[in-house]
């Protein structure tokens, strides 16, 4: 699980694929996000260094939309149920960077006393 502070101040927990949100939390509909990374020069190959650059920033541009979204849409936290992430590469600029789909279910948990 992940806890993050969305731009208005609010706290989001984002659990992902097993982890699972509080069993009280209401479900209130799946949703998909979808996030690109950072672009860096040239081509690259799953795992090498410019990939895991790219996967650093796509993952903490997913985990600041999804805080975005989450309050947006009047949820809590959000559980992440599958991704998808791909290569995107431009050889005319000579950059790549990762695309990254997230299919989430938001739920909203009951406020403590």
């Amino acid at each position: 699980m992940d806890e993050v502070t969305s731009p208005t101040g609010e706290r989001v927990q984002i659990y992902w694929h097993r982890d699972l949100p509080p069993p009280e939390a209401d479900a209130l509909g799946e949703h998909v996000l979808e996030a690109t990374s950072a672009h860096v020069p040239g081509r690259f190959g799953h795992q090498d260094d410019e990939w895991l650059t790219c996967y650093e920033s796509l993952m903490s541009h997913v985990r600041e939309r999804l805080a975005e979204e989450v309050v947006r849409l009047g949820g809590t936290c959000a559980h992440v149920l599958k991704e998808t992430i791909e290569a995107r590469h431009n050889d005319t600029i000579g950059e790549g960077w990762l695309y990254g789909r997230f299919e989430y279910m938001l739920f909203r948990a009951p406020r403590k006393p």
